[in-house]
């Protein structure tokens, strides 16, 4: 799909969050070689590039438009930008920090990548992943019921998936036998949103989008997100002060390679 960086950066401060707090929990001191994996329009680098001022930093993403954002607004900075699919991306030379903030449950199959991803850090290096786990709240199990409640059925059922992120458990199977350290845990934010429908305009910049790009211009598409809107309005109600919550559960690891 196509990614809009103004729309999905309309949440900036909001999404800029979890990716400090996983940032404040690698204790690496001067990583040489640091890969921001789905890095999107750049802005996480950026501060990975004021962490770490000596570091060779690449950013890797699939959208185009995401990396041109990132190229633009991180001129100047001694960033490298590669436009890659990050399922199959690879490196032959091991990194000491591979950083990945809010893009691996883009991806399926991670019995198998998580493993893959950790063989490629350097020993006594760092693997650092922070993921949504918010699939089984209305945000996105309104969805499914959109989806599934009108003439674009046909379309929209086979693009709805099971939930990509698994509980904390699975993924501590997966990198201890790899790992000198493990840090596993899960944040709830309680983000204060405002807007007439803020939360369908949060899903609408990133999980809501493949299935509206399903769908044609015009009233199939309208008719679909106006759906779902209306889903989500009566789910995440306006609070007295006129803003909405929207709590958001998130799922961060920090493994440092062993030896």
């Amino acid at each position: 799909m196509a990614w809009d960086p103004s729309l999905y950066l309309s949440f900036a401060d909001h999404r800029l969050r979890p990716a400090l707090d996983l940032l404040g929990r690698v204790p690496a001191d001067a990583p040489a070689r640091v890969v921001d994996l789905g890095c999107g329009a750049g802005n996480v680098t950026r501060v990975l590039r004021q962490r770490w001022p000596a570091a060779a930093i690449v950013g890797i993403d699939g959208s185009p438009e995401m990396l041109a954002r990132a190229e633009r607004e991180g001129e100047g900075l001694r960033l490298n930008w590669l436009e890659a699919d990050i399922a199959g991306w690879a490196t032959d030379e091991p990194v000491d920090l591979l950083y990945s903030n809010a893009a691996l449950h883009w991806l399926g199959g991670h019995e198998t990548l998580f493993p893959r991803l950790i063989e490629m850090v350097a020993p006594g290096g760092w693997l650092a992943v922070q993921m949504p786990r918010n699939f089984t709240e209305p945000s996105h199990t309104s969805m499914a019921e959109a989806a599934r409640s009108g003439p674009w059925r046909r379309k929209l059922e086979p693009l709805l998936k099971p939930a990509p992120v698994a509980e904390p458990a699975f993924y501590h199977r997966l990198l201890a036998p790899f790992s000198a350290g493990l840090d596993l845990w899960e944040t709830v934010y309680w983000q204060r949103l405002t807007g007439e429908n803020p939360v369908a305009d949060w899903t609408k910049s990133t999980w809501l989008s493949p299935l509206l790009a399903a769908l044609e211009p015009g009233a199939e598409r309208e008719g679909f997100e106006a759906a779902y809107r209306g889903l989500i309005a009566a789910a995440y109600p306006k609070e007295s002060d006129g803003s909405t919550l929207f709590p958001f559960r998130r799922l961060f690891l920090v493994a440092q390679k062993g030896a």
